[in-house]
């Protein structure tokens, strides 16, 4: 009997996810180092193990909710990791960030869903809130001439033609499902990189 969307925990998927960002992004160039960023930061815990699986990175979580920003900022420091978590909204902490050059930036990007989840096309990645090309621009301008992986949480059925407008962005893009739910409630990572192809 498969498992339902409850049963899958969040430290399960968020662990997958982790180890998977972390596999593409130790084939990067890596002079400097890696900067891990979550701008929808929640809990916080897909940034949490993120970093586990990228012990050497140091992390930045955008969160603009100040209840939640302030549960979160206390849950984390208790961990004593290399996170820092500003109560900003994404464009407002992208625009101050500060990256060495050559460093590498790994953006995980989970916005709002919000009405973008239809149950016969999927998820469409253009209604997202804000919408995920939006975000994978800034990020893209934000980074500039450093390597770049942005790692966005989809669906199990992506609407193809908003997966379709992502590809192009990326010199390398690849998606992994984590089959934790029943079939057609699993999540999982559409991963693209910009500056080397993994």
């Amino acid at each position: 009997m498969g498992r339902t969307a409850v049963e899958c925990t969040r430290d399960e998927l968020a662990d997958k996810i982790g180890r998977d960002i972390a596999t593409v992004a130790k084939s990067a160039p890596l002079p400097t180092g890696a900067l891990v960023l979550d701008p929808f930061t929640g809990s916080g815990n897909t940034l949490y193990w993120m970093l586990r699986h990228l012990p050497d990175a140091h992390g930045l979580g955008l969160e603009q909710d100040p209840l939640v920003f302030q549960l979160t900022a206390r849950n984390l420091a208790i961990l004593n990791l290399s996170i820092e978590v500003s109560n900003r909204d994404y464009r407002m902490g992208l625009s101050s960030l500060n990256m060495e050059q050559d460093q590498l930036l790994i953006a995980f990007i989970a916005p709002p869903w919000g009405d973008a989840l239809n149950k016969r096309t999927g998820l469409d990645l253009r209604r997202t809130i804000p919408p995920i090309t939006e975000i994978v621009d800034f990020l893209i301008g934000i980074a500039r001439k450093n390597p770049l992986l942005c790692a966005i949480q989809v669906y199990e059925t992506l609407e193809p033609a908003s997966e379709a407008q992502l590809i192009p962005r990326f010199s390398w893009s690849g998606k992994r499902m984590y089959g934790l739910n029943a079939p057609g409630q699993n999540h999982g990572l559409f991963m693209g990189t910009r500056g080397w192809v993994p």
